[in-house]
């Protein structure tokens, strides 16, 4: 799996996760402590390689293992 693919496929599992809690990006965003919700949209589109931080912050608030927003075990990286 090429390292687009990965950034596209973790963006559309989060959204559809943050969307299942009723989040806006906005809401996520503030949550997470992120500056904006724009960035969300960012790491929804698979436009950003967001740093590993975030993703633990979104993890914990949205209540997920990692394993829900990507799997690794459909291709190599």
């Amino acid at each position: 799996m090429e390292k687009r693919e990965i950034l596209k496929e973790f963006g559309r599992n989060l959204k559809a996760e943050r969307n299942r809690v009723g989040l806006s990006q906005e809401q996520l965003a503030e949550k997470v402590g992120l500056s904006y919700g724009q960035v969300v949209g960012m790491i929804e589109r698979g436009e950003t390689n967001t740093s590993l931080t975030v993703i633990v912050s979104i993890l914990k608030v949205l209540g997920l293992k990692f394993e829900q927003l990507i799997n690794l075990e459909n291709g190599k990286n």
